[in-house]
């Protein structure tokens, strides 16, 4: 009997309900910007994650 490949977790998304973009089209709650936001219910795990290092280096630059 095999197992099944065990299922990979769901990223989830960073949004914290501020929804406001600033004048750079970043959210200031959620630190996406708008086109990440529109695409994020598209996105496979990977592209999530993609975006998700992209916040990252924005808070370490803010």
């Amino acid at each position: 009997m095999s197992q099944s490949p065990a299922k990979e977790e769901v990223v989830l998304s960073p949004c914290v309900g501020v929804c406001a973009l600033d004048d750079d089209d970043v959210c200031i709650g959620c630190w996406r910007s708008g086109e990440e936001i529109s695409r994020w219910g598209y996105l496979d795990n990977a592209g999530k994650r993609a975006i998700l290092k992209k916040v990252e280096e924005r808070l370490k630059n803010n």
